[in-house]
């Protein structure tokens, strides 16, 4: 039964007070009707006895407390779902704006999702191929992860997060795979550069967009996530697909979220942030991952995983934002404004990076079974080599040794070659680790200490004894020009 109140007490900002009211509950969607019959939606914030706080999606310009009308419905917000969602365009509620059909819907699903229990999950352990070196190979993301980008104001956020969504496939699965996309308080620009970029590679027929942007009302933006995730987990657990979800901004969400308790006048906490911004988050990171079957050690069909972006103010890592992502989530991709500056992209800095789920979705029958060796033996060799950078300040280059020289060739090698790449560049995870491997010949084999002496002896090129200037054993340093073995 929808019941029709006139009874405004007070507006603040996006939200409305409510008096008399009878049976109002916690997330029920509301209708407003203002005086001129336009109609606007709203949920229930808050319900203290007869009193309801309300929070408009479209803002509260032109409502008047004394003849505007406010109709409970009943129920919570919806998002209506079929197959026909993939290949189209929706704002942050939900509503298609892209020209297309109504979507005739198979089922309406509240966006607020159900709670997973802890029990019903499967441990992720299974590769996801990005594309990326410095993804795949050294911080790999595996199906079920939540796996967050922190990134700076001006930093290509938005090019690798596009790049990802173009590029990314779980190499040997039959199950199908797509991607929810959706931004969040971005620029018209912004947001031309997304679709544009989906429908000219092709990807657009299996990706599922959701665009709020920045002139859109700051509510909406708090519904967005849900939304998205909402037709994810459709996708995911009714149609067995694999679902790779990236939202983008958090930090506009963040922000919505702060108007929207500055305007309920609640005791704000770190950096003005609600008290609450943890368990806000973790309701949207929470809503990922692999579920059990309903057979003993049967595994759902379809899966969620997330790749969460933000933008650090400042760039700081201890900013509330970033620092409670990173207690929720399993790891962080770290764009470097300094790799930017020297005209790398992506400048993903490998060092601060991490994937805690890495060793479990890589190695032999998933990878390849020096993956794992691999990437330990190059995040130590690019971090011996930014040692010799700072030595070389200090004391100057000519006090390096040759071993020292070489660890400073395989840095600048490595971020030339193993980071850089194209922004359209796609590359298998045995491109990625052939990359990996050429690196390595760079430096003497003796330094070459956290790879078993079965995978160098198989992997490493060039082969075998690498004295300690980095040459080849038996033959003569090169004199700038190419050996006859290597111009054959």
């Amino acid at each position: 039964m929808v019941t029709e109140y006139t009874t405004i007490g007070e507006i603040a900002g996006p939200l409305v007070l409510l008096t008399d009211v009878d049976h109002a509950t916690y997330e029920e969607l509301v209708e407003i009707e203002l005086p001129s019959g336009e109609q606007r939606r709203g949920k229930v914030l808050e319900v203290n006895r007869d009193r309801v706080l309300v929070q408009i999606f479209e803002g509260t310009r032109g409502v008047d407390i004394s003849s505007t009308k406010v109709r409970f419905l009943g129920k919570s917000l919806e998002l209506a779902v079929s197959p026909d969602i993939l290949g189209r365009i929706f704002n942050g509620l939900g509503s298609p704006i892209d020209d297309g059909p109504k979507i005739i819907p198979e089922m309406m699903l509240d966006i607020n999702g159900n709670p997973i229990n802890p029990y019903a999950r499967i441990y992720p352990q299974e590769f996801i191929q990005t594309g990326i070196s410095s993804i795949d190979g050294l911080n790999t993301l595996v199906r079920g992860q939540k796996l967050p980008i922190f990134s700076g104001f001006g930093l290509p956020h938005s090019e690798l997060a596009a790049q990802i969504a173009r590029q990314a496939t779980v190499p040997g699965s039959e199950s199908p795979f797509a991607i929810v996309f959706a931004a969040m308080g971005i620029t018209f620009e912004e947001a031309n550069y997304f679709i544009r970029d989906f429908q000219e590679t092709g990807a657009m027929e299996r990706v599922v967009l959701f665009i709020n942007l920045a002139n859109d009302p700051t509510i909406e933006r708090i519904a967005t996530p849900r939304a998205a995730l909402t037709a994810a987990e459709y996708l995911a657990f009714e149609r067995g697909m694999h679902v790779l979800v990236i939202l983008t901004d958090l930090t506009n969400y963040c922000e919505a979220l702060r108007e929207v308790s500055v305007a309920r006048k609640e005791i704000p906490g770190r950096r003005g942030y609600p008290g609450y911004l943890y368990t806000d988050l973790s309701t949207i990171y929470e809503r990922a991952g692999l579920l059990k079957g309903d057979k003993e050690g049967e595994v759902r069909e379809g899966s969620i995983t997330q790749i969460p972006v933000l933008s650090m103010p400042d760039d700081d890592k201890t900013h509330p934002i970033p620092d409670l992502t990173g207690y929720i989530t399993e790891g962080q991709i770290i764009l470097d404004r300094s790799l930017h500056r020297k005209g790398i992209y992506p400048p993903v800095n490998v060092l601060p990076s991490l994937s805690r789920l890495r060793d479990k979705g890589i190695g032999k029958g998933r990878t390849r079974e020096d993956h794992s060796n691999l990437a330990n033996q190059l995040f130590s060799s690019y971090a011996k080599s930014k040692e010799v950078e700072e030595l070389a300040v200090v004391l100057g280059e000519a006090a390096l040794t040759d071993t020292d020289r070489s660890f400073m060739a395989l840095g600048e090698e490595f971020e030339d070659k193993f980071v850089r790449q194209a922004i359209d560049e796609n590359r298998t995870i045995e491109e990625t680790l052939s990359i990996g491997w050429d690196l390595l010949s760079k430096i003497p084999r003796a330094e070459i200490k956290r790879i078993s002496e079965e995978y160098i002896d198989k992997y490493l090129p060039g082969n075998k004894d690498i004295d300690a200037g980095g040459e080849t054993a038996g033959k003569k340093p090169e004199s700038g020009s190419e050996t006859a073995e290597e111009q054959s």
